[in-house]
């Protein structure tokens, strides 16, 4: 008869074992576009199935530099991350705080309506979007970008940030009003402090959406000079070229926004969602 620790081990052995093929098959992709990135030639099918087995090379971002136009595709993909961002994060905020500190008609009908915007994906609105951004001048413009993403941010984002200062014991704002604290005082200086770990989770998010995404980018932008990342490190693998360990690097170093952002922000991520003031 198999013993009871004979048993238990071989669980878990068996679980240990199922978690190793998972990470291998998480990890290994990562892996082997880093060591595309270093490796010599550009095509894929040259590439070793083993990484860094081809050798060492910095010569796919000495290129990205040199013979392509990476660095202005960066800095706009950048400025549109930026600006989203900052819009996304005032614009929610604003609008979480009025939905959960005052009381006016039609409220509820506006709140279930954010939630059934969010229901549909949106590009079922790319004609209607893209006829607007044309009446409007916004088509190949970063600006028109950027106002595509933070209407898109808006609706989802508004309705979580005013679920969080739902919790906020109201007390806090009642006893700044007897200081004769006004209602943008009150949100500056009380409710934003308190509400901080979900708004650095919408400035991550809203942050992070538009480096890698290609529809809206191919549907608003048509000039080269205000192509971004994605449709830039495309061109790398499309029909007409195979030129994987460039697009590798360049992806490569799409990461590094995000890493700084997230050695700067991880104290507040990793804070407690309640802790920060008296709760309801």
């Amino acid at each position: 008869m198999i013993k009871d620790h004979d048993m238990h081990a071989f669980t878990k052995s068996f679980i240990y074992l199922i978690f190793v093929l998972i990470s291998i098959f998480v990890i290994y992709p990562l892996v082997y576009v880093v060591s595309g990135a270093f490796a010599p030639g550009n095509s894929i099918a040259s590439l070793n199935i083993v990484p860094f087995k081809d050798g060492f090379t910095f010569q796919h971002f000495i290129d990205l530099f040199t013979k392509t136009d990476y660095g202005h595709w960066f800095l706009n993909t950048l400025i549109i991350a930026v600006e989203t961002c900052a819009l996304t994060v005032v614009i929610s905020s604003l609008s979480a705080y009025v939905f959960s500190r005052f009381q006016f008609r039609f409220k509820k009908s506006f709140l279930m309506s954010l939630l059934i915007l969010q229901i549909f994906p949106s590009f079922v609105g790319m004609i209607a979007i893209y006829v607007i951004l044309y009446r409007i001048g916004g088509l190949d413009t970063l600006w028109g970008l950027v106002l595509v993403y933070t209407a898109g941010n808006i609706p989802y984002n508004a309705w979580l940030v005013k679920n969080y200062m739902d919790t906020v014991s109201k007390s806090l704002d009642e006893a700044a009003r007897i200081d004769g604290a006004s209602h943008f005082r009150v949100f500056a200086q009380i409710i934003m402090p308190i509400a901080r770990p979900i708004i650095t989770f919408l400035a991550i998010t809203s942050f992070t959406a538009p480096w890698m995404d290609f529809i809206f980018p191919k549907m608003v932008l048509r000039s080269t000079e205000n192509q971004t990342l994605a449709l830039g490190l495309f061109g790398f693998v499309s029909d007409k070229k195979n030129e994987f360990t460039i697009f590798a690097a360049g992806a490569l170093l799409v990461s590094v926004p995000f890493v700084i952002f997230f050695l700067i922000t991880q104290k507040t991520l990793i804070s407690s969602f309640g802790g920060a003031a008296v709760k309801e």
